[in-house]
This record gives structure tokens, sequence and C-alpha cells, in this order.
């Protein structure tokens, strides 16, 4: 997984100080690890947007003005309602042997009989998968192989644990739904339409 360098300040937490750093283009963030006090920061907001926005998941070096730089990962994030900027951020620190959970998003790959031949459409149903390992072991994003699929399959997190890196456990219900092929709308209420006709 690629490392990304940012920089950030030390913030005081007081009264309105949150709102004041918004106004000047800076997001009030959070820093923490197990065991440790948590520090306060805040980061441009230009920079973090970057790495929010992002088709794939990053480790990120936290680079302070006194040339302190630790490693960490996003591990949340809070979006206002209105405008969804992002308008806080968690950061995880973590050592080399340390296991943790990270979300990465899903890459689909692939042409499947389902939709070439069946004429049927993807139906993503996450977007991002809950992994946990070593952060050296975690991929950018998670690919989904589709070529297999036939129209009415799905893929399971079950059959996706199958394919993960060594190491990577996919968390979440072993039945969860993460792709499906689905019918073409005419033949899905066709079918609707005999059911209830057999009913």
């Amino acid at each position: 997984m690629e490392t990304r360098a940012l920089s950030v300040n030390l913030r005081e937490v007081k009264k309105n100080e949150a709102a004041r750093l918004r106004r000047q283009g800076l997001v009030p963030a959070v820093v923490y690890h197990k065991g440790e006090a948590n520090t306060t920061i805040s980061v441009d907001e230009i920079s973090l947007d970057k790495l929010v926005h992002s088709s794939e998941s990053h480790l990120i070096d936290l680079q302070y003005p006194d040339g302190k730089s630790v490693r960490s990962f996003i591990k949340d994030v809070q979006f206002d309602p209105v405008s969804d900027r992002v308008i806080h951020a968690d950061f995880q620190l973590f050592s080399a042997d340390e296991v943790v959970e990270m979300e990465v998003p899903i890459h689909i790959e692939g042409e499947c009989p389902g939709v070439k031949i069946g004429g049927g459409k993807i139906q993503i149903n996450v977007h991002t998968l809950t992994l946990k390992g070593k952060p050296e072991a975690m991929p950018e994003h998670f690919t989904v192989d589709i070529t297999a699929l036939e129209l009415g399959q799905t893929l399971h997190i079950r059959d996706l644990q199958k394919v993960a890196p060594e190491g990577i456990q996919i968390l979440g219900e072993a039945d969860a739904s993460v792709v499906s092929i689905m019918a073409p709308r005419k033949e899905a209420e066709a079918a609707a339409e005999g059911a209830a006709v057999q009913a």
C-alpha cells in the first residue's frame, strides 16, 4: 500500500476553535493509538479531500512542524450533511507488527456472461470492504473478479475471502452480498408476474 505525506499542526481544544479552523480552510482532527493519549491536530482541507475521495486507500505519514513524522491511516471521516465538506477526521497510528482494521474500496474487474450474453446489470451492493491484517499486507483496493458470474448470481464475502491476500481477513457477515448480476427489468417483471399467477 502506498504511503502519502500529510502536513499537520497541533491545535487547542477550546470553544469555537473548530469553526474558526474551518473558516481558514482547515479540518480539525484527532490522532489516536491504543494505550496513548489522543493528539488534536488540524489539516489542510484540500489535501485531506484528495485522500478521502481517492479511489485507493493509503497509509499516511503525518508530518508535524517540528519534523516529527508518524505513520497512520484514516479511521473515520465526518461530512457536513448540507455541503458534504469534510468537517472532522480521525487518524489511527500503528506499529509495524500491529494488526489493524481498514476500509478499502472495491474495484470490479472483468466481463461476465450474465451481462454480455444475458443482458443483466451489475449491482454493486457495497463499495468498500473492512479488512483486518498487518498494514504492509493491506491492498490499496480489493479487486472483485466477476468474469464467472451468470445472470442472477451473487458474490458474497465468503467468496471473496477465498481470494483475499495472504494474512488478510474480510470482516462482516459471510453471507453479505457484495456484487450481483441482476436480470433485465422486463425479465424480472415477467418472472414476478409468473410467480403471482402460480400463487
